[in-house]
């Protein structure tokens, strides 16, 4: 194992290092200026422009500032933030964790749907609840998160006043208020993206179940004198989880993105809020960091999912 996990840390840092360039240049190259606004500023002199392009390099070839920003990387200095004038990881890291807890959270809500829902539904196709199933899995990945974020603000902010639909992090409250305060804003957008991977997922482990559910080793079992409840957990979802793995593994970046728009509805302070603000502002340190961040947790939600095959499949060895 330990062998395995240092052979695929080595194959990730040159794909790191070939997704940085990639990114880095599509940056540089981009239209805009991070110092645009302080050329239309009568009252910022233009030797004071000047000094602020050479000190951060913005006229220096794209190279020479990738292998700069590559070197400062490597040291732990993740740059400078034009537009909020703090360093790119502290204010990364201020963001984090409400990225984290709402999209954490959003996930195992998903999975504690998808899974029993998706199994059920295997062992009993064509059933009334198999058909309500599925009905309600194409209505859930069908709509946007846009429309249903919207759609519980007007129905649990407006109409029924249950929920704030603002995220705020200046909550004032103390001790267990604080928590449940933090926990209640965060309902609705935990429940926006929960739902929409929920009814992906669901489709996805009903598929996965259902085809491992008519193997031969499933009918030997039963033929054993198994009960149904062992033959379904023991052996069937056991090994139908094995492409689940790879689907949720996979599908975590794309919730990261996902979690963007969700911000955005809920005005959640968060890496997605960050990320679009730093694209309006043209803050490049930030946008590089955010975007770079995303790749890392590619690779490293692969590498999750291959460690996860053995534990589910005793036959795949790692070597």
């Amino acid at each position: 194992m330990a062998t395995y996990l240092f052979r695929r840390l080595l194959i990730a840092i040159p794909s790191l290092l070939g997704i940085s360039v990639i990114l880095f240049t599509v940056l540089a190259l981009a239209p805009g200026d991070p110092f645009e606004e302080l050329a239309t500023n009568p009252n910022v002199p233009p030797e004071v422009r000047m000094a602020l392009r050479a000190k951060f390099g913005i006229d220096d070839p794209v190279m020479v500032r990738y292998f700069r920003w590559l070197t400062a990387m490597a040291q732990g200095d993740w740059g400078f933030s034009f537009a909020s004038r703090i360093d790119v990881d502290t204010l990364i890291l201020q963001r984090v964790p409400v990225t984290l807890f709402v999209v954490g959270s959003s996930q195992l809500l998903a999975l504690a749907i998808a899974l029993p829902v998706g199994i059920y539904a295997a062992t009993r196709p064509y059933s009334i609840f198999d058909q309500i199933a599925n009905t309600l899995a194409f209505v859930g990945f069908s709509l946007p998160t846009f429309f249903t974020g919207l759609l519980f603000i007007l129905l649990f902010s407006i109409k029924l006043d249950w929920l704030p639909f603002v995220y705020r992090s200046d909550i004032s409250a103390t001790g267990w208020r604080w928590f449940w305060e933090h926990f209640r804003q965060a309902i609705m957008p935990i429940a926006v993206l929960g739902l929409f991977q929920a009814a992906s997922y669901t489709r996805y482990v009903r598929s996965a179940v259902l085809d491992v559910i008519r193997l031969d080793y499933v009918t030997t079992a039963r033929a054993k004198g198994l009960g149904e409840t062992t033959v379904t957990l023991r052996h069937v979802t056991r090994n139908a989880l094995i492409p689940v793995v790879t689907l949720v593994a996979l599908q975590m970046p794309a919730v990261f993105g996902g979690a963007i728009v969700t911000e955005q509805i809920f005005r959640i302070p968060g890496i997605g809020s960050l990320l679009i603000t730093a694209i309006l502002a043209n803050d490049t340190p930030v946008i590089m960091a955010v975007t770079f961040v995303f790749a890392c947790l590619v690779i490293l939600f692969n590498l999750i999912a291959d460690l996860l095959y053995g534990w589910l499949d005793p036959r795949i060895s790692f070597r």
